[in-house]
């Protein structure tokens, strides 16, 4: 019997055996969802509804991505036996030309499943098909993902939202910081960040972080008149200072309730699509410089797990005082997920998408010899057991949190 690929991305996107029955690790993933499920009905009803909510956005997300992988997989003749909603035990399944769809009882994701990796010995099977192929079926779900936003954050802009209104105002300046000897001074009102508008408090400070590492222009409004900067938007600033070191708050506040006041917003498709373009970029590097802050010790990972994240979703979800007001920031959640996933599965980590690229580039370097398929599904399998174990941890932690407040 051939062996069978499966993209595997998540906590726990299990394989279905050839006979068709759910392995260990489905049963596994059950029960986390059902723990999960259990102690939010038992803390608090908004809890299942994060939860809901969660599964709904991550479902999408993760569909997205094995579409990436489906279509390209058929484009370039690999055989897909099954392309599945949520994971076993199965509810039904309708076989279209060579193609099983199926729709399984655990909406959690979704999976495809495709002529084995592998073993070449069949012509349609993936492992038959040239390196180029391969990198492009194994990266199009990541890619896919790293895309989605353009598209989540236009359709975000384009909904009526909420945003603060009135710009940041600098608090203070840090004695010896870059903000000091740039000139800039308490009371001065942030206009522009580059070449960016920095609208309000939450952008400003956005932008900011976008320039780490290097100098930056920066636009205030001092007296009347407008006065431009050049600051250095450092990597490694003091505890409890910024990369400028400057404080910055709201520049007026509702004084009934202290909050910034804020205005309802939309912009019309010809605007949203390119600046949900460059808000999807200036996520990839916002993401690119927490990484640089981690190699450089400037910054710790801070880990979520899936109870976490469903936690953060409901605070979303009810951040809006209308259900239509929370569609446009469950949207940039979305998409903020989907770009984590991304760049996620293009990491070179054994089980997930970039560990089985990492494989193929081993091939190239040794001239087209293949690792051996056993000794690959080792390394998989103990990075599936890994990935498990800190998916575990992460779990408890989150739910620890929860339970103490957090």
């Amino acid at each position: 019997m051939q062996d069978e690929w499966r993209d595997e991305i998540s906590a726990a996107e299990p394989p279905v055996t050839p006979g068709g029955r759910p392995p260990l690790k489905t049963w596994i993933t059950a029960a986390i969802v059902l723990v999960g499920f259990s102690v939010g009905s038992v803390m608090a009803r908004e809890a299942m509804t994060s939860a809901v909510i969660f599964i709904a956005i991550m479902l999408g997300v993760v569909m997205v991505h094995e579409a990436g992988h489906f279509l390209t997989a058929k484009a370039f003749g690999v055989r897909v036996h099954e392309f599945a909603f949520g994971f076993p035990p199965r509810i039904f399944a309708k076989r279209i030309g060579e193609t099983e769809y199926s729709v399984n009882w655990l909406p959690l994701g979704g999976y495809v499943r495709l002529e084995g990796e592998e073993n070449a010995s069949s012509p349609r099977s993936l492992a038959a098909k040239p390196r180029w192929q391969r990198l492009i079926v194994l990266t199009s779900g990541a890619l896919v993902n790293l895309v989605l936003p353009v598209v989540l954050l236009s359709a975000a802009l384009m909904i009526p939202h909420q945003e603060d209104e009135g710009r940041a105002k600098i608090t203070g300046v840090a004695s010896g910081t870059p903000a000091e000897a740039a000139g800039l001074r308490e009371g001065d009102v942030i206009l522009r960040v580059g070449s960016h508008d920095a609208k309000n408090l939450a952008e400003a400070s956005r932008l900011v972080r976008i320039y780490q590492g290097k100098t930056v222009d920066i636009t205030v409004r001092r007296a009347g008149e407008q006065v431009t900067v050049p600051v250095y938007a450092r990597w490694a600033p003091p505890a409890g200072q910024g990369p400028t070191g400057i404080s910055i708050a709201p520049e007026s506040v509702n004084p009934v309730d202290g909050r910034p006041y804020t205005v309802t917003v939309s912009e019309p498709p010809w605007e949203a699509i390119p600046n949900g373009a460059v808000m999807t970029w200036q996520t990839l590097i916002l993401a690119r410089n927490e990484v640089v802050g981690w190699v450089k010790g400037t910054a710790r990972p801070q880990f979520q797990g899936p109870v976490g994240i469903a936690q953060t979703t409901g605070e979303v979800a009810r951040s809006s005082e209308t259900t239509a007001g929370a569609i446009s920031p469950l949207l940039e959640l979305a998409a903020l997920l989907s770009i984590n996933l991304g760049i996620l599965n293009l990491l070179p980590l054994p089980m997930l998408d970039g560990g089985r690229v990492f494989f193929v580039l081993i091939e190239i370097v040794r001239g087209g010899r293949k690792v051996r398929p056993e000794r690959e599904a080792l390394v998989h399998m103990v990075g599936l057991a890994a990935f498990l174990l800190l998916a575990v941890v992460v779990t408890f932690a989150d739910i620890s949190r929860i339970v103490n407040g957090g």
